[in-house]
């Protein structure tokens, strides 16, 4: 399974590819803005593309549990300058993390070359035609809910298939718009509307999703999940956990990683690639 457009070149049978993410945002409950200002989320980019990472996912809005929702004027403002010197700096394709078309629209304009839409199409009606006319590859998230509600006793009556049904409603979107099929990315959203045991559910039986022969994307890292099976630790200590969930979901089929800390998990990835790889 290959991914390839512009000037980007993706072979899934090669490597677990590294995606990067980039808070550019006051409220994120990762980074708490630590990459707010412009050069710092630049000079952060950079280091984390020295340590391995294949994508950098920028994000302008918080997508964390109870967060409120900022106007597209305020997310492109944040995004755009970032994205626009970035592309002197690194060589990797940037993702734009957004689910508002015309902030997708503008940051590919100035340069990003994939959309992650946490939506999965859905909150932004326009967001597949964005996806379309630019012809980029299009990330399609599975949430129940909203950022706002998404955690409020999130219920399901079989997890995997609901999911399932939800991104393949998803791919239908992205096609009837004129998304290439070779374009799509599914992420089943680990922490948007579901508890600990649906978040482990997902993980164990990610090799489920290999049916719809689409590159996996699996972002497990520092979620509360992680800090909860662990007796409630902060975020600042949630490595270990995030490194067994993403080695394990490496082994069920992840076939891209998104990831905080990009030297320690690159690692990982490595190490499971050599061990799931074995003929």
């Amino acid at each position: 399974m290959k991914l390839l457009w512009k000037n980007y070149r993706f072979d899934f049978s090669q490597k677990t590819y590294v995606m990067g993410i980039l808070n550019v945002t006051p409220d994120s409950f990762s980074d708490g803005g630590l990459f707010f200002n412009e050069q710092n989320a630049v000079e952060q980019a950079v280091r984390m593309v020295l340590e391995g990472a294949d994508i950098i996912d920028i994000g302008g809005e918080s997508t964390r549990p109870g967060a409120d929702p900022v106007s597209i004027k305020e997310e492109t403002k944040r995004v755009v300058p970032v994205i626009k010197a970035l592309l002197k700096r690194v060589k990797v394709p940037i993702s734009i993390d957004t689910c508002k078309a015309e902030v997708a629209d503008e940051a590919i304009s100035a340069g990003a070359s994939i959309i992650n839409d946490i939506s999965g199409l859905r909150f932004d009606k326009g967001m597949a035609g964005v996806t379309a006319r630019h012809k980029v590859p299009v990330v399609i998230m599975h949430i129940q809910g909203t950022p706002g509600n998404m955690q409020k006793k999130p219920v399901y009556k079989a997890l995997i298939p609901e999911i399932m049904d939800y991104l393949r409603e998803g791919i239908d979107i992205a096609l009837k718009a004129g998304v290439s099929d070779d374009m799509i990315i599914l992420d089943p959203g680990i922490g948007f509307g579901k508890t600990v045991e649906h978040n482990l559910e997902i993980i164990n039986r990610l090799d489920e999703f290999k049916g719809f022969e689409k590159p996996i994307l699996l972002g497990p890292s520092r979620k509360s999940f992680i800090g909860k099976l662990l007796g409630d630790l902060p975020v600042t200590e949630r490595l270990e956990g995030t490194a067994a969930a993403i080695a394990i979901g490496i082994s069920k089929g992840a076939n891209i990683i998104r990831a905080h800390d990009i030297k320690e998990m690159s690692r990982v990835a490595k190490i499971a690639d050599e061990i799931t790889r074995m003929s």
